[in-house]
């Protein structure tokens, strides 16, 4: 356990005013501030409800309920506190004053009780990152995969995987080491090889399924792409459910790409309207082209508008195909192509059907285990040195246990052990002061 000399206090409920406003502290002092402020320390994990004073005047500034939760069982690991109060802005001023003027107490930094949950050994870093998540969560499908991450479903994997890593690599040191004792089996290595093949593609699945993972959590990107005036930005408004986008007969008013955040199907979606895709002998509208197709080419959906049937360039050819303006004539809704009336709204509804079953598709089923860049490289890592230690050495056994103990290292490093004190501060820094 770290031991932190200072107690924290902070707000970890809603910006006041609201029904109920909860104080909490934590460190060596969060019991001996309860007691000055409510006049006696409950009994542990039992709410007691009564007057809260300001200790140095005896004025009494709220009635609610106190509580306290001796470390190490607490959510810190250290002593926590914790003040329920009316939620009025004067209520809850008044309180974090009188803390603060108590010795050894201060205002909380952001993110600096779940920091020292991790520092206590409470949370690893990957429940850290899920709780994150879960905080910044707008869709349902966020939802369920960071309370996944944040409840250890990583965690339990990882513990899995290491377990399986550390008993190959003790069967690879004892060939090495006690290949010559007479009660050391033979076949060792082939034994440690039945251990490392499934591991490794085990492993190898999880990074193949961060892409999913990373979908959900930063949200399918779904590009808006065709030839100029072809209903891109009036697309994008229809189905933003605002006038998002400028819409205007001249030809290249999109010049660069216009981002727009929604929920689609409980998914988080950036709906991407880009400029019209033609020669031009301008010159910033060539450079919007230009952004407009890479973005289009790097999006997980596309969707291709057309009111005369054109076909997408090659690096579309996936796109789902949308014949705009349907309403005014002109050529008919080729097959496989979606017509479209931004006008009436006629093919609205099949086109928000066909867009969801793709989202589903690309995010769909259990909540994914990975759900950041750095949780996948540092799998990725593990998964390499694991393919490697599967492989034959030539006898050299040391090497392939120097493999195995490189991939432990990878995982270790997913789950905070090692190698991340890069990570934390930034991590910490993007929670709210009281988580």
């Amino acid at each position: 356990m770290t031991m932190f000399a200072d107690t924290i206090f902070a707000l970890s409920s809603g910006r006041p005013p609201s029904g109920v406003a909860v104080v909490r502290l934590s460190g060596p002092g969060a019991g001996a501030a309860v007691r000055a402020l409510s006049g006696v320390l409950p009994t542990p994990r039992a709410a007691r409800y009564g007057a809260l004073r300001d200790p140095a005047t005896g004025e009494v500034l709220d009635r609610g309920l106190a509580l306290f939760f001796p470390g190490p069982a607490s959510a810190t690991g250290e002593d926590v506190g914790e003040l329920h109060l009316h939620g009025g802005r004067a209520v809850v001023a008044a309180v974090l004053r009188t803390l603060g003027a108590l010795p050894g107490l201060r205002p909380a930094g952001a993110g600096e009780f779940t920091r020292r949950a991790f520092a206590n050994g409470k949370m690893d870093l990957s429940e850290v990152e899920g709780l994150a998540d879960l905080v910044a969560a707008e869709t349902e499908a966020q939802r369920r995969q960071a309370l996944a991450l944040a409840s250890g479903a990583l965690s339990r994997r990882i513990a899995d995987w290491r377990a399986g890593l550390v008993k190959a690599l003790a069967l690879v040191e004892a060939s090495i080491d006690f290949s010559d004792e007479g009660d050391v089996p033979d076949d060792l290595v082939a034994e440690a090889r039945a251990v490392i093949v499934p591991l490794a593609a085990a492993v190898e699945v999880a990074v193949r399924d961060a892409g999913r993972g990373e979908r959900v959590r930063d949200g399918i990107t779904v590009a808006i792409a065709g030839p100029p005036n072809a209903g891109k930005s009036t697309l994008l408004n229809l189905i933003a459910g605002r006038d998002a986008a400028i819409v205007s007969p001249i030809p290249g008013t999109t010049r660069d790409v216009l981002e727009v955040h929604l929920e689609l199907a409980g998914q988080a979606v950036l709906l991407l309207d880009t400029a019209g895709l033609r020669e031009s002998a301008d010159a910033v509208e060539q450079e919007g082209v230009r952004r407009a197709l890479a973005r289009a080419e790097a999006a997980d959906l596309v969707l291709w508008l057309s009111d005369g049937a054109e076909t997408p360039p090659a690096a579309l050819a996936r796109a789902i195909r949308v014949r705009t303006k349907a309403d005014l004539g002109g050529p008919p809704v080729p097959p496989g192509w979606i017509g479209l009336s931004a006008h009436s709204g006629a093919g609205i509804e099949a086109l928000l059907a066909r867009l969801e079953a793709e989202a589903q598709a690309l995010v769909g089923g259990e909540p994914a285990l990975v759900s950041r860049a750095r949780q996948r490289l540092a799998l990725a890592e593990a998964s390499g040195h694991l393919a490697r230690a599967a492989g034959d050495f030539g006898g050299r056994e040391e090497l392939r246990a120097e493999e195995l103990r490189l991939a432990a290292r990878a995982l270790d490093r997913v789950i905070g052990r090692v190698d991340v004190e890069d990570v934390l501060d930034a991590l910490f820094g993007a929670f709210c002061i009281g988580k």
